[in-house]
Parts: structure tokens; C-alpha cells; sequence
């Protein structure tokens, strides 16, 4: 059963800064309660925290008061500086540390910051340590003495070793030379990482979102906005395009025509590419959202799709659970656990570059293995996070959806773990029919929103 939260979401905290909970009091308290959990786990030792942030200028502030927060609880603070998630996760293993903290909002825009945690392993915090934490933001703070208190360093070679990781999980004797590779760096954490891993690795690299200023992460370029990669790589006669997200854990791929390739094409290329190299372990983990095409293009390959609630931690909790290896999510958050411990841009996209040098295909070959079933998501914004899927008329939106859609399609609405949004999707096998119903479901939620919001204002 996941416990109730009253802060943290499907991936940590995160919302407007300057607005509770992003505010700098309030991240310097959550530091220190943090702070104060992590102590209980550390053996008797003085407990260590890595700090890593994305390119956002509230970066800097949040970056201080944690580590004013963690130094009052008596925990000694590595900061690393700009750093993909994913990379924060790995240094956190191999620092030994007891926990590593990454300040971003990940694909949300420039005034938008978060806080999540990595445990000393490299995963996300399972829910009981969270709730421990939001215990601890309950209760007074207090500053340790003088000699208890945490110093703080800055680690200066981070990037580097993270690159020699991102490198590493290439097979032995495979290369990137003769590949031309664009690659967007949303103006995040990557722009100093991901182009220098590809020309390493040989390939010829055109890159670009990786001139950050602090305010333009993830504007009109990125996983989130692909348009200009698929422009890019068309004009510059690449063999591929590679979009991340601010914060690194995301990948969508063009291939040399100009067409994405989604979270659902990826996953299932890496994962054949791993069957056939005789290292697929177990079942393939998607999400509610997946696409029915991916779950078929799997069954003709002997495995099988299961499928986790929204949420890369959820995916990953399956995987660890059973001892799989490949998940993944429509979105880019790409699982390959048997190299890392969370999803991954850069390493996923890795693993896909070798699935195209160890065969000779292009991206556009390797992808034809699979046929997407149309699928249409709609996002409706809502004010707080009402509990809309309980209401009455939402409730008889859906059952009429079900009805036009019958045995040719499904219905998902779900609210969004990091933004104030419900997700509208619909899946079928006719296109026409699915675009009717999403946009008819989507205005029935806005609706009903929009009248749940006069009532609540009424009242």
C-alpha cells in the first residue's frame, strides 16, 4: 500500500519556485530533516550527501540552503554542480555516500524547481524513508553544535568520471565511428556530458541546446518540444537525432528522415537487442500508458509487457522485484537495470547507437519492428489537484468513451505525479474515432473542472 504524502510526488517534490513548498526556507528544513533520517542509517558514520543540480538559476539558491540544512544535521555535503540525474545517481554509489540529491524540475520550465533523493545504492527512496522525512519536517529545527556540524566540498572532476561510466556501458570493440549524431542537450544538465561521450565513443557530433543561461532549459528544444532536432538532423544528412530532457533521464530519438522514435520504440528496440544478444532478462515493464503496440511487437518476440502505474519508480520497483532487466515509459524514461539504476538518457540512447553498429540498420529499420496503435494524449490543467476522477460527470464521460471505443480501444485519465494536470488518453485501432473521443473526453474534464473550481469559489 503507498503511504500518503503530504510533499513528495511520483518523483520528489516539485513546483513553482517561490511558491511553498520551493521556497528556500523550506528546502534548507527538508536538507536538514533529511539530514536527520539519513543519520539513522549510517552505521555510526558521519553521514555524506551528494548535492547535484540542472541548469536552472534558482539552482544556486536551492543548492545553499541544502547545504545549510544537511551541514545543521550534522551531514558532511560533495557538491558536484550541473550533473544529469542519472549521473548523480551513479556518484552516489561510487562516493559511497549515503545519499544523493539532485535540485531540478527535470522537462518542466525554467521557474519550476524540485528536490529528489537517491539512496546510497542509486535508486529512488523507497516511500518509508519519504515518510520518515516528512516526520521529521513536522518537528522544530535545531542546529547541532559547532563541532557537529557538516562541511561542505566541491568535487571538481564529476562530469568527467560520469562520462568514463556513460562510456563503459558500451560492449567491448563497439564504436560509434562513421555515425553522425545531433544531439540536443535541452539546455540541462547534459550540455557538458552527452556531446562529449559521443565523440569519444567516435561519432561526429552536431550538437546544440547546450549554450544554458539559466532560463532557457527546456524552451522550444528537448524531449519535450523534439520539432528543431527533426528539423537539424534532416538538414545536416545525420544518421540520427538524440533529444534529452533538463535533467538528462529522458530520450527521444528522430531518425535520419526526421521521424521520433518514442519510449515505446526504444524500449522495444533495446530490448530485442538484448534478446538477441542472449541478455533479456524476464518480462519487458511498461506503463498504464504504454502503447498496445509495444505489448504486441513484444509477444511475437516471446516475451512478455507488464504493465506498472505512471511513474519511472514504479517501473523500477517491478524490474527490481522480479529481476528483470528492460522498462520503460512512452515518455523516454528508459530502464536498462542490468547497467544502471535509474533511467538513463544517455546510456539508453547508447544502447540503442550499438543495436544499430552490431546490425548495420538504420534507426528507421531496427524500429520496424513494431506498429503503434493510435494513441492520443490530451492534457487538461487544473487548478489544484482536485480529485477529478471522482466526479460524477467525469465518472459518465468515461463510461460513454468505453462505449463508442468498445473491444477497439481503451480509456486511460490519470493526474500527473509532477504538474497540475490530468492526462486524457485514448487508444484504438481507428484513428479517426480515438482523436473524436479524446477531444470530446478532454472538454467533458475541463468542464467538470472548471465547474468544481466555481462551486469551491462560490463556497
Amino acid at each position: 500500500m503507498k503511504l500518503a504524502r503530504k510533499y513528495f510526488g511520483t518523483d520528489g517534490i516539485r513546483g513553482r519556485v517561490g511558491q511553498p513548498p520551493i521556497t528556500p526556507d523550506f528546502v534548507m528544513k527538508l536538507g536538514w530533516a533529511a539530514g536527520r533520517v539519513l543519520a539513522r542509517y549510517g552505521a555510526g558514520t558521519k553521514p555524506k550527501v551528494l548535492v547535484g543540480k540542472d541548469t536552472r538559476v534558482s539552482g544556486y539558491m536551492f543548492e545553499s540552503a541544502l547545504e545549510a540544512g544537511l551541514s545543521a544535521a550534522g551531514v558532511d555535503i560533495h557538491l558536484l554542480g550541473p550533473m544529469p540525474t542519472p549521473g548523480i545517481a551513479y556518484l552516489t554509489r561510487t562516493f559511497h555516500a549515503h545519499a544523493g540529491i539532485v535540485i531540478s524540475a527535470s522537462h518542466n520550465p525554467f521557474d519550476d524547481n524540485g528536490i529528489k533523493f537517491f539512496s546510497a545504492e542509486g535508486y529512488k527512496l523507497p516511500d518509508e524513508v519519504e515518510a520518515e522525512i516528512e516526520a521529521e519536517l513536522d518537528k522544530p529545527f535545531e542546529t547541532g553544535t559547532s563541532r557537529e556540524l557538516g562541511k561542505a566540498h566541491r568535487v571538481t572532476d564529476a562530469a568527467g568520471r560520469y562520462i568514463e561510466f556513460c562510456k563503459s556501458t558500451l560492449s567491448i570493440g563497439v564504436d560509434l565511428r562513421g555515425l553522425k549524431v545531433v544531439v540536443d542537450c535541452a539546455h540541462g544538465a547534459t550540455y557538458h556530458v552527452a556531446p562529449a561521450v559521443l565523440e569519444e565513443l567516435g561519432a561526429t557530433v552536431i550538437a546544440f541546446g547546450n549554450k544554458p543561461d539559466g532560463f532557457n532549459i527546456n524552451e522550444g528544444v528537448g524531449a519535450t518540444a523534439p520539432e528543431q532536432l527533426q528539423r537539424r538532423v534532416v538538414e545536416e544528412g545525420a544518421d540520427l537525432g538524440i533529444a534529452l530532457d533538463g535533467d538528462g533521464d529522458r530520450l527521444i530519438m528522430v531518425d535520419a528522415d526526421g521521424v521520433l522514435v518514442d519510449g515505446d520504440e526504444l524500449t522495444f528496440i533495446i530490448a530485442r537487442h538484448r534478446q538477441q544478444l542472449g541478455r533479456l532478462r524476464g518480462a519487458v515493464v511498461g506503463t498504464q500508458m504504454s502503447n498496445l503496440g509495444l505489448e504486441l511487437a513484444l509477444r511475437t518476440l516471446g516475451v512478455e509487457l507488464k504493465r506498472a502505474q505512471v511513474g519511472d519508480r514504479y517501473i523500477m520497483e517491478q524490474l527490481i522485484a522480479n529481476g528483470w532487466s528492460v522498462g520503460g515509459e512512452s515518455s523516454g524514461h528508459i530502464i536498462c537495470l542490468d547497467l544502471t539504476t535509474t533511467g538513463d538518457g544517455i546510456i539508453s540512447a547508447l544502447q540503442v547507437l550499438e543495436a544499430m553498429t552490431r546490425t548495420g540498420q538504420s534507426l528507421a529499420m531496427l524500429k520496424g519492428g513494431i506498429t503503434k496503435i493510435p494513441q492520443t494524449l490530451v492534457n487538461v490543467r487544473i487548478s489544484s489537484r482536485q480529485d477529478v476522477l471522482k466526479l460524477a460527470p467525469v465518472i459518465q464521460a468515461v463510461e460513454e468513451a468505453e462505449r463508442r471505443l468498445g473491444t477497439r480501444g481503451r480509456v486511460l485519465l490519470r493526474p500527473s505525479g509532477t504538474e497540475p494536470l490530468i492526462r486524457v488518453m485514448v487508444e484504438g485501432l481507428d484513428s479517426v474515432l480515438v482523436d473524436e473521443v479524446v477531444q470530446t473526453l478532454a472538454a467533458a474534464v475541463q468542464h467538470a473542472v472548471g465547474d468544481q473550481t466555481s462551486r469551491s469559489c462560490a463556497a
